[in-house]
């Protein structure tokens, strides 16, 4: 119900919110053109009725999956972000990988050696993931690595093959140099995200109880570590990734941009500049129903690690 309750206002939010803005005739007809065609093109797209009218028709027809045309392409909207899907949830779980490969290992460092100066160095660098711009990051990574050293390409998706009906390019070779720079643009900020929050989970549960009780029964370092520990922290980790994941989906539109990578987030920057309506309107309620569902499924997987959820939940 709450879900269905955030579906229905997110949808009024954004479909008048992208209807004040701009006028979509502009693009859609010739400087020419004369009095009769332009009335002709607003009738054909049906931005002569009031506002509220055609977000009834919107909401009636986005039932039936049609989340409407676009005025430039002449194709569904919906279909034109579902083809540009598999790249960028590609791209986003690539950087959810590099975030969690990079960031833990090195959170977990930080936290139990907090005082050593590689500890200090690493918290450093998390607070550059942070404050350093997305946009500069990635053209300073096309510039080092691909211009002036030619590791990797700077542009492009590369070669792809077909899994499960996707087409997917980090399993080709050329697939993943093409997808290497891109990603590790997009996780800089959560690999720092992981970090800081792997290093305050580790200071925290270490001076727990049944961290010192395992010590006393004379358990090794790596056991306490790997199985007491390691659970313990992954529950905050694991709900914030999870909401992160949405963000990495939502807000890849500027690494996308910059490296030319053929996702949702391009097309919904040239619908912007072309005023697509359509396209604006089901990129941002399918991003809307992606945050939705990954919010379930974080609740799910903190149930599952945390059995107090699951005790309270019985109680209730």
């Amino acid at each position: 119900m709450q879900s269905g309750i955030v579906m229905i206002a997110m949808s009024v939010i954004v479909f008048f919110g992208v209807n004040v803005v701009g006028d979509p005739i502009d693009m859609l007809v010739a400087p020419d053109a004369d009095q009769a065609e332009i009335e002709r093109v607003i009738r054909d797209f049906g931005l002569d009725k009031p506002v509220w009218q055609q977000y009834t028709v919107f909401v009636s027809n986005a039932f039936k999956g049609d989340l409407g045309t676009s005025f430039i392409f002449g194709e569904s909207a919906l279909k034109l972000i579902v083809e540009r899907m598999p790249a960028t949830l590609e791209l986003a779980f690539m950087a959810l990988l590099m975030a969690i490969i990079i960031g833990i290992p090195l959170g977990l460092y930080a936290g139990l050696r907090p005082n050593a100066i590689s500890s200090r160095l690493i918290m450093s660098g998390s607070i550059l993931g942070f404050s350093l711009p997305t946009f500069w990051v990635g053209i300073m990574m096309i510039m080092l690595f691909a211009v002036m050293l030619d590791w990797v390409p700077a542009t492009g998706r590369g070669d792809t093959i077909s899994v499960l009906g996707m087409q997917v390019s980090f399993l080709t070779a050329d697939g993943f140099s093409h997808i290497v720079l891109p990603a590790l643009n997009l996780a800089l900020l959560k690999i720092s995200l992981v970090i800081r929050l792997t290093r305050a989970g580790v200071r925290e549960v270490m001076h727990m109880d049944f961290i010192k009780f395992a010590r006393a029964k004379g358990l090794s370092a790596n056991r306490i570590v790997m199985v007491h520990l390691f659970k313990n922290i992954m529950i905050p980790v694991v709900t914030v990734l999870g909401l992160e994941f949405g963000s990495l989906i939502a807000f890849s539109v500027v690494t996308e941009t910059i490296f030319a990578w053929p996702g949702m987030g391009k097309l919904l920057i040239d619908a912007i500049q072309q005023l697509d309506r359509p396209i604006i309107v089901a990129y941002l309620m399918i991003i809307v129903v992606l945050f939705v569902v990954i919010n379930l499924i974080v609740d799910i997987l903190y149930s599952i690690l945390d059995p107090r959820v699951r005790l309270q939940d019985a109680a209730n």
